[in-house]
């Protein structure tokens, strides 16, 4: 697994295409914690995707500096520097004439690791991103549905214990229900392998479920980076609020845990159940079934209970 996330540092980077009257990412400044997910946000043609593939050079700066676990990109020849970065793109982006195996042992075969130790590494990221391999393995990516495909394209990515991984709007080419499993599956294997995550999406509910801070772009440049909840309660600028729609307050709940609202409570609450880990939007629901006061359960152990005047306290505490 991998050694933790790598801390990645941009600094005043420029980025200008030929006949171009304006940069496409102008003079934009980022640190990005180790082991942290960090959403790139903003319409079509903000720079988000040209900023991501600054990264590992596909794109070229023209001034300013990107750092990678201290270490000065530019210092590093591109080949090197993209087996050590993890990158997923739209529709997985999977060598069609090779096996699901042959896909994801790509890197370590280049970086000469021994079969033995790819074998087990194949099998080991299959399971991981829940595709037994038994299965899988040996199929072909025609065989494979799209949400499949795309499990695979992130096992590829994470092959060689990368400690950074780009994912250029990934999920844009699968269906509602699939891409909401995909962006789980995200968050859980980041999380379970501390790899630090730079994730572009023009998606705004998906940049709120899945990251813990959030940067909003527009014409090249970062006009606000901050939680997903403080970029919803304290929007910089009218752009921002008028992208986020932050007026939406069920977005604001989908952000907020039963346990930021619950009462503690002694005794062996009654009525509906839900668990301490879900949203308030998800408690919301069972006040709009009908459901009085809400019983809040960790496993078989009462922690206390939740009504509809905490969820509305636990939403004004988060707008102020």
């Amino acid at each position: 697994m991998t050694d933790g996330g790598a801390p990645l540092r941009i600094d005043r980077l420029v980025v200008r295409y030929a006949g171009a009257e304006n940069a496409a990412v102008d003079e934009v400044s980022l640190d990005v914690p180790a082991g942290s997910l960090v959403v790139l946000l903003g319409p079509s043609g903000c720079g988000k995707s040209t900023l991501l593939r600054s990264i590992n050079r596909l794109v070229t700066a023209q001034s300013g500096s990107v750092h990678i676990d201290g270490r000065d990109v530019r210092d590093v020849p591109p080949t090197e520097l993209r087996r050590g970065i993890g990158y997923v793109i739209q529709a997985g982006g999977l060598f069609p004439h090779l096996t699901v195996a042959r896909n994801i042992a790509i890197v370590p075969e280049l970086l000469r690791w021994d079969g033995t130790r790819i074998a087990a590494r194949v099998d080991e990221l299959l399971a991981l991103v829940q595709l037994d391999p038994a299965n899988y393995r040996n199929r072909f990516p025609r065989e494979l549905s799209g949400g499949e495909g795309q499990r695979v394209g992130v096992a590829r990515a994470i092959a060689a214990e990368p400690r950074l991984l780009l994912m250029d709007e990934p999920f844009g080419a699968v269906d509602a229900i699939v891409r909401l499993a995909l962006q789980d599956e995200t968050v859980r294997i980041q999380r379970a392998l501390g790899t630090t995550i730079l994730f572009v999406t023009h998606d705004v509910d998906e940049a709120l479920r899945i990251a813990d801070r959030i940067v909003v772009m527009a014409h090249g440049q970062v006009v606000q980076y901050d939680t997903p909840l403080r970029v919803l309660a304290q929007p910089a600028t009218p752009y921002v609020e008028a992208l986020l729609d932050t007026h939406d307050a069920v977005r604001r709940l989908a952000l907020l845990r039963v346990s930021d609202a619950m009462r503690p409570h002694s005794g062996e609450p009654g009525g509906a159940r839900i668990a301490p880990g879900q949203t308030l939007r998800e408690a919301l629901s069972e006040f709009l079934r009908g459901a009085d006061t809400l019983a809040v359960i960790d496993g078989d152990r009462p922690l206390g209970t939740l009504a509809f005047d905490d969820v509305r306290r636990a939403l004004a505490r988060a707008a102020g």
